[in-house]
């Protein structure tokens, strides 16, 4: 179905729409989210997009040729570095260490990239503070903060790594193995609230809320201040040099101000805290006409509330730590994947469907979180010249035998499908799934239905494709298993 250019502008105007429906209604407690940031600036021709965020035709052909074929994620270096720099430029009052949060995609070569701008680690497991070891992140620039304390915690702390007690029995644990030392301890505290994306409730339920009465992250505020976590640092002498927080990954910048400055009223209780850490989850708006936080606006209150606490705290001055993931990947990475068929099905809940050579094994986020990703068809010739005019609406969906493989779900209705306007796909053409940095890769359900994990290519900024990942080979799936021969 040929769908003209005033159809595809009105669909972009509702869209708009209700996204000022939402601006407006958080406005006043969210003044940075009433600047629209246009993430995605789509060069038109003919009425098709003729470039994606940082990919176009040619470039994604590039992309495709250096990985051996589809699918593949795409990282841009300019942009990595333009968001790295962002991050760096964040207000503070007496200093500020940014740690990247590197569950969002822990790839070597992102690491060392950010490690290089002076970026620090943010890692969730002991096995990624091995990763980022490995891939030459020194010990001391890595913050662990794991809701499974590692059984080699104490190896990964006498090397430097600064750990962050995540709950009453990990302080205990670190305790009894450093009683006596002096040993220094970081402790995150849950303030009580959260801001989740998928949640219209800040203390509600929501997969991407980590603050507040339903989530397990931290330990619960009044642990803190009734004296128990006092209590447990004195009994083995710690010194806790580090307040942590994070709330989630929400849009509300109001909530993460108001954290801040409650977190700082856990900072009074340890007079030894010299650094607060505020977490990340900073809204990053994938989608034209989605709000982008603004680091600097919510940056500056924040910094006048640091400077505050020292006035009325004997002038210490603490140092701010923020831990970006989302923000500093999520736009610099594509995934670039194949049509590689084209089904129908009539009547009046029939659809045009897009069969794509990648799906959750790749990004799991829409069938996860009903998240919602750019998506654009480019033509498999990889040239500029043959994009076109035609479009019709379609959903697009994984290549997996799973009915919740749906890489277009209806927003806000993750168990529905959602159509989208795109250029007129043939079987062969290239799709490209913008926002696909943070959390793909790195959270992907690959080798579901033995499916390989897919390569990994970083573009610089001359425009050079580079493999910092080649393709699993099929073999690697099944080779740690093994058949005992008394059971065969």
């Amino acid at each position: 179905m040929k769908v003209s250019s005033y159809a595809v502008t009105s669909f972009a105007l509702v869209l708009a729409l209700t996204q000022q429906q939402q601006q407006q209604q958080c406005a006043a407690f969210a003044p940075s989210l009433t600047k629209v940031s246009t993430t995605t600036k789509l060069q038109m021709s003919s009425g098709n997009p003729t470039e994606s965020v940082f990919l176009t035709p040619e470039l994604a052909k590039k992309c495709i040729d250096v990985a051996d074929g589809t699918p593949l994620y795409a990282y841009s270096m300019s942009k990595l570095n333009e968001n790295a720099d962002a991050c760096l430029a964040f207000p503070n009052a007496y200093g500020l260490t940014v740690r990247y949060a590197m569950k969002a995609c822990p790839n070597g070569s992102i690491l060392k990239l950010f490690n290089k701008k002076g970026i620090h680690i943010d890692a969730s497991s002991g096995f990624e503070v091995r990763r980022a070891m490995s891939a030459g992140i020194p010990p001391e620039n890595i913050s662990l903060s794991t809701q499974e304390l590692p059984h080699d915690f104490a190896e990964l702390v006498d090397m430097g790594v600064k750990v962050n007690a995540c709950s009453v029995s990990q302080l205990e644990r670190f305790g009894k193995h450093y009683a006596g030392t002096g040993q220094k301890v970081g402790v995150r505290v849950n303030p009580g609230v959260g801001s989740g994306g998928f949640s219209s409730s800040t203390t509600g339920f929501s997969k991407t809320n980590v603050g507040g009465p339903s989530s397990s992250f931290g330990i619960w505020h009044e642990l803190v201040t009734d004296g128990t976590v006092p209590d447990i640092a004195e009994k083995y002498g710690l010194i806790v040099e580090r307040i942590h927080t994070h709330i989630g990954s929400g849009s509300d910048p109001a909530i993460w101000q108001q954290v801040a400055t409650k977190s700082l009223s856990f900072c009074k209780i340890f007079p030894t805290v010299t650094a607060l850490n505020l977490g990340g989850g900073y809204k990053v708006g994938r989608n034209p006409g989605e709000p982008s936080t603004d680091l600097q606006e919510i940056g500056e209150p924040v910094t006048d509330a640091f400077r505050t606490f020292a006035e009325e705290n004997d002038g210490r001055e603490l140092k701010l730590e923020i831990e970006p993931g989302t923000y500093l990947v999520a736009m610099a990475g594509a995934l670039v994947s194949t049509v590689q068929d084209k089904v129908h099905t009539t009547g009046d809940g029939g659809h045009v469907f897009l069969k794509m050579d990648a799906g959750m094994t790749d990004v799991l986020r829409p069938s996860l979180y009903g998240a919602i990703h750019p998506i654009t068809i480019f033509p498999e010739s990889g040239d500029t010249s043959d994009v076109g005019e035609e479009s019709e609406s379609v959903v697009v969906v994984g290549h997996c035998c799973e009915s919740g493989d749906l890489m277009t779900p209806q927003e806000g209705e993750p168990e529905a499908l959602g159509e989208r306007i795109l250029r007129k796909a043939d079987i062969g053409d290239i799709i490209v799934m913008d926002g696909s940095g943070a959390y793909c890769a790195g959270m992907s359900t690959k080798n579901y239905n033995s499916f390989p994990e897919a390569p990994e290519v970083l573009v610089d900024e001359s425009g050079d494709v580079h493999l910092i990942r080649a393709r699993q080979p099929v073999e690697q799936i099944w080779a740690n298993e093994c058949t005992p021969a008394s059971l065969i």
